[in-house]
């Protein structure tokens, strides 16, 4: 197998160290959404493979678990060599089943090896600890140890990152991993992951990889008993259906989901950068990015400056092929997304809104649009957009600003503009959001840095250290020296 001839290689299921075919009742074809070619077709997995793919986990978990983990972090090393080597191509299967441009491929790859070099640091990072007893003759030992087996489901947008960025920290930390991909993207999101960990050594079973759908195995990969912990990436309505079954089967739930992020343009921002700022975190993929900006809110004393600008910029975009170093804005993930975004920029305009840029749709591209004049109730300022429609939105001082943020049921991102440094914190500090960034884009992760949002947009945080708080448990060992004494 090589990764030049992923489409046809590892478009399959991998469960215990071996790649196999399905045995659904349908088949998932993958197709490049850009120019509709077929990548590839793939047999879903059913209730069978899920339970196999568990069993397996859990078989090969403990024997992992005990690998000294200064043997573990090894893979990590040699799965960053191989990113390394193969870089060229991996941009080319990122380009080809994301519809991703160049700019966006090579984004997602510089954050996947960082992730990867986290993970070498987080196999040694799962530190016990003595605590005292009233007891003189005792003694309370803390363990930090895997939970077990984790189920992670990744998300079409950044598929490679966003599996790897959950599947490297728990096998780092001694857990073994059922992976499923989001079906429009299942080789970036999963075989890929496989033939990387593959080659760099993983041992069998620890990491598998199912590519199937709600529809064939209905709730089977969050209720199966073998899974501990759940890492979900995508929609807050299907985060909301994982957690609410992941509950009832005790098991703990990190949720990374939408966003609705605002920038914030105050009074005495640099207007210029804050227009590369706005542009850049509306636009990159498509827009179809959990923390992109949604909405942007700018002070009127700088509003008409600010919208030539940013109109001006947008204008100069580019809508086209992803393999095009000159395109900018690629084509959503598929035909339906595509109606949709359409619509909804219809329905807006419909409402009274005014399309400052229409863009055109043709198939699955869909040409960037700026709206402005929107009702405070308009209904696309309270949801997610995932394509590239920007709103600007005006406001009279910080006090309005921070109410108009705050007006949305996610937290995810953001980002506020000033020339005053402390007064953008300030400002940022009000914000109902888990991340925010003064005088910066809203699109940023960072290996070390908590990751995650507040209210719809999820619960708990990955990243760093929290890696560790997700994909490990406490477990308390008292030693007592002496003889203890009962009371009966």
């Amino acid at each position: 197998m090589s990764y030049s001839s992923a489409f046809t290689d590892l478009a399959q299921q991998y469960i215990d160290g071996r790649w196999r075919s399905g045995t659904g009742s349908w088949d998932i074809v993958d197709f490049n959404p850009y120019d509709g070619e077929k990548l590839a077709s793939i047999t879903v997995a059913g209730v069978a493979e899920i339970d196999e793919a568990y069993r397996a986990a859990e078989r090969a978990q403990r024997s992992w678990a005990e690998t000294n983990p200064y043997t573990r972090r090894l893979v990590f090393e040699r799965a960053l060599r191989i990113v390394d080597e193969h870089e060229a191509e991996l941009a080319s299967l990122i380009m080809a089943e994301c519809g991703g441009t160049a700019v966006k491929a090579a984004f997602e790859l510089s954050l996947v090896r960082e992730f990867l070099r986290e993970a070498v640091q987080l196999a040694l990072r799962a530190e016990g600890r003595i605590l005292p007893s009233p007891d003189d003759t005792k003694e309370n030992r803390l363990y930090r140890v895997p939970v077990g087996v984790v189920g992670v489901v990744s998300p079409f947008n950044f598929p490679f990152l966003l599996s790897v960025k959950s599947v490297a920290p728990a096998v780092a930390l001694g857990n073994a991993v059922v992976l499923k991909p989001h079906q429009n993207t299942p080789v970036c999101g999963g075989g890929l992951v496989a033939k990387v960990f593959e080659d760099a050594g993983l041992p069998p079973g620890v990491l598998n990889v199912v590519v199937t759908d709600i529809a064939e195995i209905g709730d089977a990969l969050i209720e199966h008993p073998v899974p501990k912990v759940l890492s979900f990436t995508g929609s807050d309505k299907v985060g909301r259906h994982v957690a609410t079954v992941g509950a009832s089967h005790f098991k703990r739930v990190i949720l990374e989901l939408g966003g609705n992020s605002a920038l914030i343009v105050l009074d005495d921002a640099d207007v210029d950068y804050a227009v590369d700022a706005a542009v850049f975190s509306r636009f990159v993929h498509q827009g179809q990015v959990c923390m992109a900006a949604n909405r942007i809110l700018v002070d009127r004393s700088v509003e008409r400056e600010f919208t030539e600008k940013f109109v001006a910029k947008v204008k100069s975009l580019k809508t086209g092929d992803p393999g095009d170093p000159a395109t900018h804005i690629g084509p959503l993930i598929n035909s339906g997304q595509a109606e949709a975004i359409t619509s909804l920029v219809e329905q807006t305009v419909q409402g009274g809104a005014t399309a400052l840029v229409r863009g055109r749709t043709t198939g699955t591209l869909v040409e960037p649009s700026v709206l402005t004049g929107l009702a405070e109730d308009a209904p696309i300022l309270g949801q997610e957009i995932f394509g590239p429609v920007a709103l600007i939105i005006p406001f009279d001082g910080e006090e309005e600003a921070l109410r108009l943020a705050n007006a949305t049921p996610y937290g995810l991102s953001g980002a506020v503009h000033t020339g005053d440094v402390e007064r953008g914190v300030r400002f940022a500090k009000r914000v109902d959001t888990g991340m925010i960034h003064v005088n910066d884009g809203t699109v940023h992760d960072e290996a070390i840095v908590p990751f995650g949002g507040e209210k719809h947009s999820g619960v708990g945080r990955l990243n760093g250290d929290a890696m560790v708080e997700a994909f490990t448990t406490t477990k308390w060992i008292s030693i007592q020296h002496g003889r203890s004494r009962f009371p009966f």
